[in-house]
């Protein structure tokens, strides 16, 4: 596809009578008028990557009977009109699309696109490969998919593809951790279009509906300060100026012989622009002038717009002082900084996101929860493939098993950070497909995986991933005498991972390495997995034993299925017979290990206290599952809970049930009670051996419907911590912030939702505490959270709703599961007990283990060596020493066939821990042991600009002046982290002759 070349010479002419813009960049902004109120119009378009409809029916415009939408007649139509006047301009976020529609054209199409790009007229903005979502994305999938999409810009336009300014106009509420990652990134500035409507409406009265963002608590300002704007109208045009093919506004006719309007269009626009004026500080405006894919037919937009701009301009003669022009985010930015005014600081984040009284955006926080565990599955595997891939070379991409692929899956999870698929606010046919996207790209990971795992360890075996280890089905270990089961570790330092693989044997013989015999236990599969899994695999038993896996590495464990008989077996089998469980008795009151103790009351089964062994404390908890009951409508209001919307009918849930029935497993190795709710919610309460927290494995669904109620299920902790109306969690995965019950910080909350209202994003921990003592509970997946009371904690775990909460999706939240009968999701939370003083130092580390957790791959073992006479190599780290606790290896991944990019990370925030929040340094020059680098450059977060070269528009704060920052000189001998900071590398590496070719 592209355009015919004669209309390409055509509008080459065109462009060329009207001459070229300056450069790009700042520099190709068209002159204001200082003594003038300006008004910057942007055309532009908002392209969601997926909701309605699937990325490819977006793309090609099918499917248009459920919305009519095609980006590529969007860009088709868009360069004509740009390329025939030189002063229009134009807009493109999503380079999802952008790229898709770039492969299609040919070469004279692509240079005129080029021209466009370095003239300025053609602007990208945000630049990220989607617009990601701000509440249920974790910061290491955020930096991916930002870093992807502008990569390609860089590498396809250089320099004028870099965007400036920041452009999350959609996403529902924005979180700081957001915007600091902008600010590292390299962004003069960033702009919203979503924020909640009594904050809107204290913003316009107090003209702060612009400001710095102060984004980090720890980073020295500004490194994470980020001037912020507020867009007027969403990312909509102000009323009746709308003139795309989907608007009814009419357009605006000059013609004195027909029955003009164009005298009225002039007044109403003035009237506008004085009232949206009287928010904004400066003597310059923005009106966004375009909406969701919109733009297919861009001369009814340019037409109309040409015209606005002519007899708006036409009144200066009449003592108008407004002046129109078209304009883009960044020229915007430039002129507010010219204005040289000091702007007050924002220090919290804008969740949760209401558009009414009784409309929080809260319940997307917790929608699809199945997809949002598979994507932060996928997010891990991701890393693990990047990392195997940088590791051992180009062998990985051209292997024994065939052509190895990151990309697939890199691309699938950059499409799964939109607003509209993590978020879970998609139709149910497009969540599909995001999951389609995302298990192809773990097949092209698997063959590059198996690649280099073979390369490696010096054998081809024939490796099998086992993907239903959640509900205990694996083919090989069910099947197989003898496997070996490989673990490998993402993380930079050793760690010790519990492997539970389903069996139909009840003896196990497993060795490590080294040939050591390694205790094992086998437990039967619970009558909760069996109901879940139904007829997928036939496994009778759990083997359990604890691995132990090296920083970047590997560790290769031996199974063999024992024979019946032998004086080893019957001991084993004697053992394990005393750790059968007793069905439908109470459990004990206690289980406990080396440092946690749990009690559990005798009448109720339900959990009643914590203790941590190693602190002396002693917590009463109690947790059980609740249920709200979602609204329909009342006099209040007719809104609904839906995909979006959280909104119960009342502030007090029900209980799932009064009590649990219980039963005990206990063995060496793990104690478990198992709690049966009802028949659609049970929960495993785990301890292993040596584990510092207490585990609790969560089932539930199909949640029933069959009394006609949509139901929001929850796990409540409930304590008798004195907690003043504070909680505190994370952002994004990373910073915490304290949140306050009934409270805002910007504004006075008029609260009319006190549950869904005091809802924030929970994306890895939620924690609350007094003086000395702190819970935490930390989750397996972005989930909804609160302290709707003092001392408590829940967490929204799932959802089943049966009205649509009328946000555009336009269908119920009623996922039908894998047998149509409604889903079944299943996940963990982890609980910590500490003092408030230590807690840091251990869920710290936790969080990102679990979020980077080992890899199990297996094979039946006996594969041919890799190389003839090659040794085979159980064992195996890529690093010559362990990170330190604070630092965690964010990223390492093959950039070119010659160099790897490197993001090390401290992964603690500034007086969060005595010890670990200390600076901390490392020889990166001599960290890896697979690859050696012969050359280093700094960069910034995302790669496209030399960190000493990076230069931002400075801006200057109401209160606290920020320092200017200044960029060591590199030494890669000693690289230092301070709290809080990432530091990334472009490393140029050079490989070993083995790991270079077959």
């Amino acid at each position: 596809m592209g355009l015919p070349v004669g209309l390409i010479l055509g509008v080459l002419g065109a462009g060329l009578l009207g001459g070229p813009a300056a450069g790009c960049g700042y520099e190709s902004c068209p002159a204001t008028k200082p003594d003038m109120l300006n008004v910057h119009l942007i055309p532009h378009t908002h392209n969601d990557v997926g909701w309605l409809k699937t990325v490819d029916q977006y793309f090609y415009g099918a499917r248009n009977d459920i919305q009519h939408a095609g980006v590529q007649y969007i860009l088709d139509s868009v360069i004509p009109q740009l390329q025939a006047d030189p002063s229009k301009r134009f807009i493109y976020v999503e380079v999802a699309f952008f790229y898709r529609w770039w492969q299609l054209q040919a070469e004279p199409t692509r240079q005129v696109v080029k021209q466009l790009v370095s003239e300025g007229r053609l602007e990208f903005i945000n630049g990220g490969w989607c617009m990601n979502d701000e509440a249920a994305a974790h910061y290491n999938a955020m930096i991916d998919q930002m870093t992807l999409g502008l990569r390609f810009l860089q590498e396809t336009f250089g320099q004028c593809g870099r965007p400036r300014a920041a452009w999350h106009i959609d996403p529902f509420g924005h979180s700081r951790e957001q915007a600091s990652l902008f600010a590292q990134m390299g962004f003069d500035g960033f702009f919203f279009g979503r924020l909640d409507y009594q904050d809107k409406a204290a913003r316009e009265k107090l003209r702060t509906m612009e400001q710095i963002w102060r984004a980090s608590a720890s980073l020295e300002p500004p490194g994470a300060d980020l001037f912020t704007g507020v867009l007027p109208n969403g990312y909509n045009p102000p009323p009746s100026l709308c003139w795309d093919q989907f608007c009814s506004d009419n357009p605006i006719v000059d013609d004195a012989s027909s029955e003009d309007n164009v005298d009225a269009v002039v007044a109403y626009f003035l009237g506008v622009v004085a009232a949206q004026a009287k928010h904004y500080r400066t003597n310059h405006i923005v009106m966004t002038m375009g909406s969701d894919f919109q733009y297919e037919n861009a001369n009814l937009w340019y037409k109309n717009m040409d015209k606005l701009i002519r007899h708006v301009n036409a009144q200066q003669l009449n003592r108008s002082q407004v002046h129109v022009l078209y304009s883009t985010p960044s020229c915007y930015l430039q002129e507010l900084n010219r204005a040289n005014l000091s702007w007050s600081l924002k220090y919290d984040d804008f969740f949760p996101y209401a558009d009414g009284p009784h409309q929080f955006w809260t319940g997307y926080f917790t929608s699809r929860p199945a997809l949002k565990r598979y994507e932060r599955l996928s997010n891990n595997f991701l890393q693990v493939c990047n990392q195997l891939e940088a590791l051992a070379g180009p062998v990985a991409r051209e292997g024994p098993y065939g052509k190895g692929d990151s990309s697939v899956l890199r691309r699938a999870m950059a499409v799964a950070q939109h607003h509209d698929a993590v978020s879970g606010t998609e139709k149910q046919h497009v969540a599909y497909d995001y999951a389609k996207r995302l298990a192809a790209g773990w097949d092209a990971c698997q063959v590059l995986v198996s690649n280099a795992l073979a390369s490696i360890s010096g054998n081809k075996e024939n490796f099998i991933y086992c993907n239903y280890l959640n509900i205990s089905v694996c083919p090989l270990t069910e099947s197989a005498g003898t496997f070996m089961v490989m673990v490998y570790n993402p993380l930079g330092r050793r760690v010790s991972w519990n492997v539970r693989l389903p069996v139909k044997g009840a003896l196990y013989s497993v060795t490590d390495p080294d040939g050591h015999t390694v205790p094992n236990e086998v437990v039967p599969v619970s009558n909760f997995t069996r109901q879940v899994r139904r007829d997928r695999g036939d496994a009778t038993h759990e083997l359990i034993f604890q691995a132990s896996a090296p920083a970047l590495g590997y560790s290769t464990y031996t199974v063999s299925k024992m024979s019946k008989g032998t004086l080893r077996s019957r001991l084993a089998k004697r053992i394990q017979e005393q750790a059968q469980p007793q069905p439908d008795t109470w459990s004990p009151r206690e289980i406990r290990n080396e440092h946690v103790r749990v009690v559990f009351s005798p009448d109720t089964g339900l959990l009643k206290e914590i203790q941590n062994l190693d602190k002396s404390i002693t917590l009463p908890v109690s947790q059980n599952f609740f249920w709200y009951n979602a609204s329909i409508g009342n006099e209040d209001s007719a809104q609904a809970s839906g995909a979006y919307i959280f909104r119960p009918n009342r502030s007090e849930p029900s209980r799932v049930a009064r009590g649990a029935r219980t039963y005990l497993v206990k063995n060496k190795l793990v104690q478990e009670v198992y709690q049966n709710f009802s028949s659609w919610c049970s929960q495993v309460v785990r301890l292993y051996a040596g584990q510092a927290y207490v585990e609790l494995e969560w089932t539930v669904g199909p949640i029933p419907i069959d009394d006609g109620l949509g139901k929001e299920i929850i796990s409540r902790f409930e304590t008798p911590l004195q907690t003043d109306g504070r909680f505190y969690t994370d952002s994004n995965g990373r910073e915490i912030l304290e949140r306050r019950r009934d409270y805002r910080a910007t504004w006075n909350l008029s609260q009319t939702e006190p549950v869904a209202g005091n809802y924030y994003p929970v994306n890895s921990r939620i924690y609350i505490k007094n003086k000395k003592f702190q819970l935490t509970v930390l989750t397996d997946r972005s989930q909804g959270g609160s302290s709707v009371a003092d001392g408590s904690v829940e967490l929204m775990v799932h959802r089943r709703l049966l009205y649509d909460d009328n946000r555009g999706v336009g269908e119920p939240l009623l996922e039908p599961g894998v047998y149509q009968d409604g889903l079944v999701v299943r996940g963990r939370h982890l609980v910590f007990l500490d003092t408030v003083e230590s807690s840091a130092d251990r869920h710290r580390p936790q969080a990102q283990q679990e979020f980077m957790a080992p890899q199990l791959v297996l094979a039946p073992g006996g594969g041919p060596p890799f190389h003839r006479g090659q040794r085979s190599l159980k064992q195996f780290s890529a690093l010559t020493q362990e990170l330190p606790p604070s630092l965690h290896l964010l990223t390492l991944a093959q950039w070119e066939p010659a160099s790897v990019l490197i993001r090390l990370e401290h992964q603690f925030e500034r007086g969060e821990s005595a010890n670990a929040s200390q600076p901390f340094s490392v020889d990166l020059l001599h960290l890896f042991s697979s690859f050696t680098i012969t050359a280093l450059q700094e960069m910034n977060l995302v790669a496209n600009q030399r960190r000493d070269a990076m230069s931002r528009l400075s801006w200057r704060p109401a209160t606290g002046a920020a320092r200017r920052q200044l960029s060591p000189p590199l030494n890669p001998l000693r690289v230092t982290l301070e709290p809080m900071e990432i530091r990334t590398f472009l490393a140029t590496v050079g490989y070993s002759r083995g790991q270079a070719e077959l």
